[in-house]
């Protein structure tokens, strides 16, 4: 079974694509002079939110995300922790509905799980909350989304999937696919 795949997928990509076509409308002044490494920050929230994944699961990283952005979203200027907020909500929700995404509706609904499309209508939801409030424009969202799959998805990826071994159950070894 693939566990997990290339990172551009679909739903979420079109809450960004929402996300750009609703701020067309918002003033675009520029946010805040920002100080801190980007990338390092990103990195650093994909590791803590694998650890929390790990130890917690599912709801408990939904239980956090809800309180960081209620606490960081206090902050009159856009900070590290807000990115890392928004960062972890990206990845997280990005692989959960991947996950939904393969279970039948009908299976969904008597687990009482929310659609894909339910998790990306909410993560855009949050998104377009935090980038207005922020001022952050449509080029620097889009920057980091990309920032996002390319230095922070790989380390959560691998921490909540980590690589199987070849002969491992479900490693695609024992029929060819890797």
């Amino acid at each position: 079974m693939r566990t997990h795949g290339g990172t551009g997928f679909g739903i979420l990509g079109a809450v960004f694509a929402v996300f750009a076509m609703s701020f067309v409308a918002v003033p675009h002044a520029s946010a805040a002079k920002e100080t801190w490494d980007h990338v390092a920050n990103i990195k650093d929230a994909a590791r803590r939110l694998g650890v929390l994944h790990r130890q917690e699961g599912s709801a408990g990283v939904l239980k956090f995300l809800d309180a960081c952005y209620r606490t960081q979203m206090l902050a009159s200027e856009y900070s590290p922790g807000l990115e890392s907020c928004l960062a972890q909500d990206y990845m997280h929700s990005q692989v959960l509905a991947q996950i939904y995404a393969r279970i039948p509706q009908e299976q969904r609904v008597r687990m009482g799980t929310p659609a894909p499309e339910d998790i990306a209508r909410g993560m855009g939801a949050r998104f377009v909350a935090a980038f207005t409030a922020y001022k952050i424009s449509v080029k620097q969202a889009d920057d980091f989304k990309k920032m996002v799959d390319k230095n922070g998805m790989p380390i959560f990826l691998k921490s909540v999937f980590p690589p199987r071994k070849p002969g491992d159950p479900d490693s695609g070894a024992a029929d060819g696919n890797k």
